[in-house]
Order: structure tokens, then sequence, then C-alpha cells
């Protein structure tokens, strides 16, 4: 990527900005807010639908945790939390351990410039689409893949307004798949997948390159998107295209 990443750790402002495009990407059945926080209740697997999250990283007040459990068991879902990684939670984080949620799930925020991911590749560039057909929702209920959490992104992401839908084709299959949101000034990326058959060939890179042609058509210039920590492909993907981590988080979640 040419040029620098604008400084981080990022604004609050920029944090706000991700947190609610996000939320526009991967939508929940419910969403609420508290000052500072947004609330996301869904009934299904995908963690960023359903758990609360701060918009910024300044020192939340952990009294705050009976308020967001309250919010969230009056409407009938299991309270849950997606925490940076920051030493301003810790004490927030000491108190959900005290009152039994574990952490897992360690993810990225990663952040980056659209020339990035145009630089990653010099092939043809994926398919965009208005709405996923059946070919593309079908790349989350796969061989190998969890079918009800497959069912649960695909509801997630086939619901938002104004997504576009990328996918490469082979043989009139569909190989590879994502999806992108256009709002707050950001690029963001959602639901990278390969197929098992055709990983290794670059399409994952056609894919973004589909998302990046129209997010520099739109004149957005600036990408965000949340990869698993110990997802290496995928992060080797991403570093190629000049993008760095803005923040980890991780989810907070009730002992079962």
């Amino acid at each position: 990527m040419s040029g620098q990443v604008w400084p981080l750790p990022l604004a609050d402002d920029e944090i706000e900005r991700i947190e609610r495009a996000t939320l526009e990407a991967v939508v929940p059945d419910r969403l609420e807010a508290l000052p500072g926080w947004l609330l996301p209740m869904f009934d299904g697997t995908v963690g960023r639908a359903r758990s609360a999250v701060p918009l910024s990283h300044q020192p939340p007040a952990p009294g705050l945790v009976d308020t967001i459990e309250q919010r969230y068991r009056q409407h009938g879902f299991e309270p849950a939390f997606r925490l940076p990684e920051l030493p301003t939670f810790d004490a927030f984080c000491r108190r959900l351990g005290e009152r039994g949620y574990l952490r897992e799930q360690p993810t990225l925020t990663q952040v980056g410039r659209v020339a990035g991911l145009l630089a990653l590749h010099d092939g043809p560039a994926g398919e965009l689409h208005a709405a996923p057909d059946d070919q593309w929702m079908a790349m989350f209920l796969g061989p190998g893949l969890d079918p009800v959490d497959g069912a649960s992104r695909s509801r997630a992401l086939g619901r938002a307004t104004g997504t576009l839908f990328a996918s490469v084709r082979e043989a009139g299959a569909t190989v590879a798949c994502g999806a992108a949101a256009f709002g707050h000034g950001w690029l963001s990326v959602h639901g990278m997948r390969t197929a098992a058959a055709h990983r290794g060939q670059g399409l994952a890179r056609r894919v973004l390159i589909a998302m990046a042609q129209e997010a520099q058509r739109r004149s957005i210039d600036k990408v965000f998107l949340q990869v698993d920590a110990s997802n290496a492909p995928a992060l080797a993907l991403y570093q190629r295209a000049g993008m760095v981590t803005a923040w980890p988080y991780a989810y907070w979640r009730c002992a079962a």
C-alpha cells in the first residue's frame, strides 16, 4: 500500500463510525442504545449482532454492566459484550469476570486504504450484485460448515440495506464470496468465504478488488474489517494489502 495509514489509535469519532457501520452491515433483530454504547440483539450465532459494544475507547463505568444486562434480559436476550482489549477496559472486564463471564474469540479490527486492496491482484475482479442469490447463500451452508451458524450469518448479512454481494464463479458455480457495505465514510468487508477445494488460488483477492473498485467509484478511500486473530491465511492477505490492526477485541459471554 502506498502512503501512510492515518495515525493510530483512531479518534473516537472514527471508532463510532466503524461500529455503526458494522451493525448496519451485520443486521441484528433489534438495536438499542445507551449513551456511548450500541446494544444489538440477535436470535442467532453472529457475535457482532448480539453483543453490546462501546462507541469509544474511553474507560467505561463498571456499573454499566448491570444496566446493559437488564436491557438485554428485559427483551429476552442473553447479555454479551464485545470489548476492546485495551487497558482502559481492564476494570470493566474484571467486573465481567467476577460476574461469571468468560473471554472468548479474540478478533482484530483492521483498517487500511482502498488503494491497498486494488493493488492485490492484476486479474479479473469478482462480480457484484445488489442481492445475494442462492449460490451466494450456499457458501455459508456447504460441507464442513455449521448449518446453524451459516444460516445466522447469511440472514444477518442478507437483510442489510445497500450492501453489495461479491462472487467469483467458475463453471457457473460460486467458489468465493464476500459482502461489501459502504457507510459512514468506510468500505467494510464482511462474510469472506472461499470454497475449500478452491483455496490458495487468489479468489479472495478477486472478491476484495471488486469491492475496492466500487468503493473507489463512490470516492471512499478507507476500508475496515474484523478478522479472527487465529486466521493466519486471512491475516497474511490483509497484510499484503497494507492493512493494520486498529484494535483487538474479544467477546465476553456468560458461562453455559
